[in-house]
């Protein structure tokens, strides 16, 4: 299985890597090129530079919120039975 495990952290580690690239130049290089540079096709507008990152902590918070709950209440039903 170890050699299953370094393949999962290989492709996490150069999916997490190719984001971090992508969502760099688009925030921090995209706004100093030209805007009617070929680049600027392969990029969403700007303001989704914000929309996203916010939504996907939003989303984040809530499962982990969800989650907690979840193992809260468990844990007080094996409490009452006990």
């Amino acid at each position: 299985m170890e050699v299953g495990d370094k393949a999962v952290g290989l492709v996490l580690t150069m999916t997490s890597l190719s984001i971090f690239t992508y969502y760099t130049f688009w925030v921090i290089i995209l706004p100093f090129v030209d805007d009617d540079h070929f680049v600027h096709k392969y990029f969403l507008p700007q303001e989704y530079a914000i929309f996203i990152p916010v939504f996907a902590g939003v989303v984040l918070l809530s499962f982990l919120s969800i989650f907690v709950g979840l193992v809260m209440l468990k844990s007080k039903k094996k409490k009452k039975i006990a």
